[in-house]
């Protein structure tokens, strides 16, 4: 099983058990290149990758836009990445707290973050709360986004 929520920890313990893991998160609402070199990227420093996928309602809340795609179809368009090992279904996180659980649960040896992070410096404590270490495995490429990609689209896909 490669998509798993969150709730559902006896599982996610399961599969992650004896494992070097690298830990991203994000949205990922539009694929585009950019996430798929992170995500190769991120893959180099362990032999299990878990992405933390955000849930609707962060979309929504902290990006003020809709998803493109709900939370079932990207974690199904993420799944079917060869070297994604497991997509783990996040409910709405209130608080930081909510994210120092997930790793403290999780407990990557990496967490992989793209060149200027705005959440750098809870990930830098995050990771060593679990004695892991942060990975930049990617600069940031504006010119893959997927809010542009949307927001520029000069056609319809309806």
């Amino acid at each position: 099983m490669k998509v798993i929520e969150y709730k559902d920890k006896e599982n996610i313990k399961k599969q992650i058990l004896n494992k070097k893991i690298v830990l991203v998160g994000g949205c990922f609402d539009i694929l585009h290149y950019g996430h798929i070199k992170f995500l190769q990227n991120a893959k180099k420093y362990g032999d299990f990758l878990i992405i933390a996928l955000e849930s609707d309602k962060f979309i929504k809340i902290k990006k003020n836009k809709k998803p493109y795609h709900d939370i079932m179809e990207r974690s199904f368009i993420l799944s079917s990445i060869s070297y994604v090992d497991l997509v783990i279904k996040l409910p709405y996180f209130k608080n930081s707290k909510d994210y120092y659980d997930l790793v403290s649960f999780i407990r990557p040896k990496i967490i992989a973050i793209t060149q200027n992070d705005p959440f750098y410096d809870d990930k830098e404590k995050q990771a060593k709360l679990v004695n892991g270490e942060i990975k930049v495995v990617s600069p940031v490429i504006n010119k893959f986004s997927s809010t542009k990609a949307i927001s520029y689209a000069p056609f319809s896909c309806d």
